[in-house]
């Protein structure tokens, strides 16, 4: 089992996460900076923690994050109970690594922009007008027209965000599959997605791009009149949640499907 002997907080703006880290959580250790750090603590929600991990990526300092609970779902955090024992939890916690979504996304203009999602990629139409995509999987066209409100790339981390709301299957966590999903598909009508290999190269061209315009979130992370959009999984850019036994993200996407 790992030690995480210098730990660094991250502490999001919210009023309960502050008063946390001020009164609790702030005097229990002598805390470091992230470069400095053998894990980061990150205390807020779920939003918060994309944020945070997001950060560590911008900035190649990637460590193992441990969240704690001071938002909403909390789905990629732990529970906020016992904080005076923080300490001790991150040192019984277990690793699960994860792997984000490589995206390159080509606007109308030519410009190239280059983010990784680690829950998914969405594309999104901007007006009233219905998004047409043409879909491709490792070079080979699958769907020459999708029409549609939007369709989405998602890992397993992310299966239970957008991508379940969108109706698109839950994925295990170690299962290596990546979940193609269509958002309000109106021709072909019947097409409910597909699951694919994570070894998968997904593209989207965008067609009649300047009488349909079509924008590409990644994450939080919004590119707007895109063209094109390549999407593959980033190895090299592999991240560790740590959960407290029992709490761990696989089981909670098991649960999930279970919910009635």
């Amino acid at each position: 089992m790992a030690e995480f002997n210098r730990l660094a907080l991250l502490v999001s703006d919210s009023d309960r996460a502050q008063e946390a880290a001020d009164t609790i959580i702030r005097p229990l250790t002598d805390w470091v900076s992230i470069e400095d750090a053998d894990a980061v603590v990150v205390l807020g929600g779920d939003g918060f923690m994309l944020q945070s991990l997001h950060g560590m990526l911008d900035e190649g300092v990637i460590r193992p994050a441990y969240g704690v609970n001071l938002g909403t779902v909390g789905f990629l955090m732990n529970k906020n109970r016992q904080p005076d024992k923080l300490l001790g939890r991150i040192a019984r916690a277990k690793p699960h690594t994860i792997a984000p979504l490589a995206m390159e996304a080509v606007t109308e203009d030519g410009e190239v922009h280059r983010f990784c999602a680690i829950n998914e990629v969405s594309l999104l139409r901007e007006t009233r007008q219905t998004a047409k995509i043409e879909v491709s999987v490792d070079d080979k066209v699958r769907i020459k027209e999708l029409v549609c409100d939007g369709v989405l790339l998602s890992t397993p981390a992310g299966s239970t965000a957008y991508n379940l709301s969108a109706d698109g299957p839950i994925l295990p966590l170690d299962s290596q599959l990546l979940a193609l999903t269509p958002i309000s598909a109106f021709r072909p009508r019947r097409w409910k997605g597909a699951i694919l290999p994570d070894r998968s190269q997904v593209t989207f061209k965008v067609l009649e791009s300047e009488k349909r315009p079509v924008s590409a979130v990644a994450d939080q992370r919004e590119i707007r009149h895109v063209a094109e959009v390549r999407l593959e999984i980033s190895r090299e850019n592999e991240l560790t949640l740590l959960f407290d036994p029992g709490h761990a993200l696989d089981e909670r996407i098991v649960s999930e499907q279970f919910v009635v």
